[in-house]
């Protein structure tokens, strides 16, 4: 029997160990901003850190993502914040646990003639929080806002999103698998 399927096995093991952790920040941030809506409407992700619960994103206005009237697009507005809080919180709570966008609102508030930009953070109290109060097994439901800001600062939109979190043992969802470890494969 040959050593070198060990050795590679061994080899891949270290390496998934010692230099995903590395990449996988990269590699998100290159996969999400190479996700073919996101290239249609120009949305792209400026800063992503799920350790440390941050993403900010933007999109300029453009050609492919402007309304009737020459403004920013809602469904590319809402588009550039949606799977963000889910992955922040599935990172940070880790695969003990389940988490659903359970719904989501948006607010317009004034036309986005120029870049916009969100920033969403999850500091790490909401996470003790979550696990407090998720501990008896109960589902749990967190409301986030985020502002989508243009270049002035001045707000073009709120999306309200609210998220189902359960240990992963008293879900119906044991299923769900975290795409991000995919990256890791």
């Amino acid at each position: 029997m040959s050593l070198l399927p060990k050795n590679l096995e061994t080899l891949k093991r270290n390496a998934k160990k010692n230099i995903m952790p590395l990449l996988t920040p990269y590699l998100l941030k290159l996969r999400i901003n190479t996700y073919a809506p996101y290239i249609g409407a120009g949305i792209k992700i400026e800063h992503i850190n799920l350790d440390q619960g941050l993403c900010i994103v933007s999109m300029g206005l453009n050609s492919l993502n402007k309304n009737i009237v020459g403004t920013q697009f809602g469904g590319s507005l809402y588009s550039m914040v949606d799977p963000f809080y889910m992955l922040m919180l599935m990172h940070q709570l880790g695969s003990s646990y389940v988490v659903w966008d359970k719904s989501s609102h948006i607010e317009f508030i004034s036309p986005g003639d120029s870049k916009v930009t969100a920033r969403m953070k999850i500091p790490s109290a909401e996470i003790i929080t979550i696990q407090e109060l998720a501990k008896e097994g109960e589902p749990v439901f967190r409301e986030y806002k985020v502002d989508i800001v243009d270049e002035q600062q001045k707000v073009i939109a709120t999306v309200t999103k609210i998220l189902y979190i359960r240990l992963r043992k008293y879900s119906k969802s044991k299923d769900q698998s975290n795409r991000i470890d995919n990256l890791e494969s």
